[in-house]
């Protein structure tokens, strides 16, 4: 057997490992009727800052907590938790991607009155896109000093989110970023995709995409009742 096909099918019994464990996770997310927000981006997007900002939004309303995914350090889980809100943090000691399998070693530490849960996945817009975590929801986020030509460089991210999030649009005015661009190519990859147009710095957009949770959550809550 060539190296070739002994790595396809190393990854194919790592993937299909990975949807088992999915598979379960999302199954006791139904029966405690929490919606679990997976959230990819690069490095430096912004999704502690967005993430700080829902959860200051719908504290006190509903029961919030977040899975905090590193290479290294609790910084992040650290800032989570500043605001009042319960984080656990998974470090993935130099994987580029969280699995399923390590969100299971912490979910029995998970409240199960959740309404909602936030994962917050290691900075890569690759690696993740290919591992199902069991959520809900998956969103895409892609700030604006990054650039305009991501999602057709990145389209499994988009491909396998239902909400893509841009972030730091208080920067446009500075930035060569072409915004409807940006939402076209999304729109081209993924015809199906929520647009949410943000900044966590003025608020832009914050209460939209709260309203949007809050629908999805009561939505799905009757689905499954």
């Amino acid at each position: 057997m060539d190296s070739k096909r002994k790595e396809v099918l190393v990854l194919e019994d790592i993937l299909g490992s990975n949807k088992k464990i999915a598979s379960s996770i999302r199954q006791k997310l139904l029966e405690h009727q929490i919606l679990a927000v997976n959230l990819l981006s690069s490095p430096g997007s912004g999704k502690t800052s967005l993430l700080e900002k829902i959860g200051q939004k719908l504290q006190g309303k509903y029961r919030v907590g977040v899975v905090e995914g590193d290479v290294e350090t609790e910084r992040d889980a650290e800032r989570i938790r500043k605001i009042g809100l319960p984080a656990w943090q998974i470090t993935t000691h130099g994987a580029c991607h969280l699995e399923a399998k390590m969100l299971a070693r912490i979910f029995d530490q998970i409240p199960a009155d959740l309404d909602f849960l936030f994962i917050e996945n290691v900075g890569n817009l690759v690696c993740p896109a290919s591992f199902d975590l069991g959520e809900s929801l998956r969103f895409v986020l892609l700030s604006v000093p990054e650039g305009d030509d991501k999602p057709k460089k990145y389209p499994e991210a988009f491909i396998t989110s239902q909400v893509f999030v841009l972030t730091k649009c208080d920067l446009l005015p500075y930035l060569p970023f072409d915004r409807e661009r940006v939402v076209k190519e999304a729109l081209e990859i993924n015809p199906k995709l929520k647009v949410f147009e943000t900044s966590a710095v003025t608020g832009e957009g914050i209460e939209e995409l709260c309203a949007f949770l809050e629908s999805e959550l009561e939505k799905r809550r009757v689905k499954n009742a």
